[in-house]
């Protein structure tokens, strides 16, 4: 399960682990014009964790996703129409 808000400079993504336990915490992600920020609360050490991505990292995560193994060069030219 995840949501969707959009705020005044970023987009608000929460996911929910759903399924059999054990659960994770929630990710919130923000993503703002500059990049993005992934946010988990670490249970062990009592506070939140935060790992900043480029818009570039992210293009290349989201890219990743659907890859299959191995080493790429993501190509930062537009798609032709």
């Amino acid at each position: 399960m995840f949501s969707v808000e959009h705020e005044f400079d970023s987009t608000v993504i929460t996911l929910v682990d759903e399924g059999a336990a054990p659960l994770g915490e929630d990710v919130i992600v923000r993503a703002r014009e500059d990049g993005a920020t992934l946010e988990q609360f670490d249970v062990q050490a009592d506070a939140v964790r935060t790992v900043r991505l480029s818009m570039s990292q992210l293009r290349d995560l989201a890219a990743a996703l659907n890859a299959a193994e191995g080493v790429y060069v993501r190509d930062a030219r537009p798609a032709p129409e």
